[in-house]
């Protein structure tokens, strides 16, 4: 049995909307672990990482606690619920070495990393790694006739060696990385050396390309075709493994649940489902193989009824009681009041209009470093900056959009608008890299044929953390035009260029033209790979997590979007605080379609200029609109 991704998801409550969410939770999982276990003679239960951020529970506990926490409650969780070993995901570093080896500390079972580094040696095994990069396992395990037999199982960990980037402000002079199959070769012949009879990768890693290069982010594939490894629970990506998705795909088998030819799962993200490999062994002269086995997820039930935490299920009721604590300490805290919205806040429409949700976040960034620059050499230049809506659907499902009502704004709204804990900084960038960052952003769109009628919109591979709008500019897409970059930030068309009419004041910005960019810490060390967005270009950085930051350009207005086009932020440089920004290049006789959330209706103000009509259901829950260009 494995979980992964659960990122802070203890319970069945959603804190940004205040209410239960039946769907999520490690509580509801450790049902589908109940039900696994009574059915099987032998298990075995593995965590594959992101265990420590991804709610507010997991923020105020690093912003309460600090370096020396122990009790960590997802770490007393999965005590209590007897998780046999776990490794780090990328996540796991946000909030610090500190605090993340502090939370550690109390777990009764191993956490093994085998690719990050305190100090590199020549090889791999040579490395002083932060954590044990394997765990040797041995368990009595009892045969189809009863009899016991003790078997040696190696757990390997493993995760993307990215961290050193999205995480560089907190990591870089503490630890390394090294490639994942670089490092998963080196140990597992040392694992088996070591008498290990079965081998399982926890890779907290994607499911890529069979072929990859060195650092390679999603390597699941790819790992488990190494000889040695016997089995692979993968993650990261918050995908599901078998699932059709990756249908059609060379080395993958979904009857079988197989990558590579070995058995793997990966179970969606926050505790939705429970992922399974069964093998069936034998032993012959050379000791035990694997000879039959398959992978494959339980899916969480919903659970309509389910009205709060303490009405879990029985056996879900020692986890819920051994949280309670820090549940109530969060839910007081989510609840703080913060000031007010005269409109509402939602990504419903982000992808294809500037709404206030996104905005809102840009103009909290550029108050606060212009403020802080204000003394500075680079007072002069103009400051713009970049938001992206964090929860627009994709992969997190037709629930997962930002959906804040006029009115009251608490602390909990804010967590809602910025999902990420990272922190504030700025860039210095020149326009021609302004119009790169704005084309890496511009593949979130898929190219349209003009003149035809109801194409598809957004590229499904673009995660839409990465449709990074620069604010302080206007510009156009125009998506007649291939996009320039892939999904991920390869350069494929370099005669492409989409933005176009990109201007500062009404002016055009001219290749040579500077601006400090407003960012934030992931992007300015060179997460997702944006033209500008690198190290050497950074001006200005703090460890005040933008989260904060909003918060307090909130408290600070009192009330938001009262008087658009005025006030003492956005003045003459922003226009107005809910105006357009960007938009799409007219496109006679074209029209388009994409996915929302069933929630999704349009309000005034949420599309200015565009035609946008609802166009019935979407797969899998979404709600399709038409948008005439």
């Amino acid at each position: 049995m494995a979980t992964t991704d659960l990122h802070m998801h203890l319970l069945p409550w959603d804190y940004c909307a205040d209410r239960p969410d039946p769907a999520v939770g490690l509580a509801r999982t450790s049902e589908l672990m109940v039900r696994a276990r009574a059915g099987a003679r032998n298990s075995l239960l593995f965590d594959n990482g992101d265990i420590l951020q991804g709610t507010p529970m997991g923020d105020l506990l690093a912003d309460r606690a600090g370096p020396g926490a122990d009790h960590h409650p997802m770490i007393a969780a999965m005590n209590l619920l007897g998780y046999d070993a776990a490794t780090l995901g990328n996540h796991e570093f946000n909030y610090g070495l500190d605090f993340l080896m502090a939370a550690l500390a109390g777990a009764r079972f191993p956490v093994v990393s085998a690719n990050v580094a305190t100090r590199l040696g020549r090889t791999a095994r040579q490395d002083t790694t932060l954590l044990r990069p394997y765990a040797l396992l041995d368990r009595d395990l009892a045969d189809a006739s009863g009899e016991r037999h003790r078997l040696r199982i190696g757990v390997l960990g493993l995760l993307p060696p990215q961290i050193m980037i999205w995480d560089r402000d907190l990591l870089h002079g503490r630890v390394e990385t090294r490639d994942i199959l670089e490092a998963a070769a080196a140990y597992v012949p040392e694992m088996r050396e070591a008498g290990a009879d079965l081998i399982i990768a926890l890779s907290h890693s994607g499911i890529g390309a069979a072929a990859v290069r060195e650092g390679t982010e999603n390597a699941s594939l790819a790992l488990a075709a190494l000889p040695g490894i016997d089995a692979v629970v993968a993650g990261h990506s918050h995908e599901v493994f078998p699932s059709p998705v990756f249908a059609n795909r060379d080395g993958i088998d979904l009857q079988r649940g197989s990558l590579a030819g070995k058995p793997a799962t990966m179970p969606g993200a926050y505790g939705s489902h429970l992922g399974l490999i069964d093998l069936v062994l034998d032993r012959d002269a050379d000791g035990w193989r694997v000879v039959l086995g398959q992978g494959g997820v339980a899916r969480l039930p919903a659970a309509p009824g389910l009205a709060r935490p303490d009405a879990a299920a029985p056996e879900t009721a020692r986890l819920t009681r051994a949280v309670g604590a820090a549940h109530a300490a969060t839910l007081a805290d989510v609840r703080r009041p913060v000031g007010s919205t005269a409109r509402p806040l939602s990504t419903h429409f982000a992808m294809v209009a500037p709404v206030p949700a996104v905005t809102l976040i840009a103009a909290a960034k550029r108050w606060h470093v212009a403020e802080q620059l204000r003394h500075s050499d680079l007072a002069q230049l103009p400051v713009l900056a970049t938001a992206a809506p964090f929860k627009a659907g994709g992969r997190g499902g037709p629930r997962h959009y930002t959906d804040v009502p006029a009115g009251p704004l608490a602390v909990r709204h804010v967590a809602d608008l910025y999902a990420f804990p990272n922190t504030i900084s700025a860039v210095l960038v020149t326009g021609d890299l302004v119009a790169g960052w704005l084309e890496r952003a511009a593949a979130a769109f898929l190219q349209l044929a003009p003149g035809a009628a109801d194409q598809p919109l957004l590229n499904p591979d673009f995660p839409t953390s990465s449709f990074d709008l620069i604010y302080g500019l206007t510009y156009e897409f125009d998506l007649s035009r291939p996009p320039r970059f892939s999904p991920r930030g390869d350069l494929i068309n370099p005669d492409s260029w989409r933005v176009r009419a990109i201007r500062h004041q009404g002016r055009p910005v001219r290749p040579d033209d500077r601006f400090v960019i407003a960012t934030n810490s992931y992007r300015a060390s060179g997460g997702a790979r944006f033209p500008g967005a690198e190290p050497e270009r950074i001006v200005y950085a703090a460890p005040l997590r933008n989260r904060e930051i909003l918060r307090r350009y909130i408290a600070a207005q009192g009330r938001i979007g009262d008087d658009p086009g005025q006030g003492p932020v956005w003045g003459p440089v922003w226009g107005p605080v809910w105006g357009p920004v960007w938009r799409f290049a007219p496109m006679p006789g074209t029209s388009a379609v994409f996915d929302t959330s069933p929630r999704a209706r349009l309000r005034p103000g949420d599309a200015p200029g565009l035609d946008i009509e609802p166009a019935g259901p979407g797969p899998d829950g979404f709600a399709r609109f038409r948008i005439r260009l």
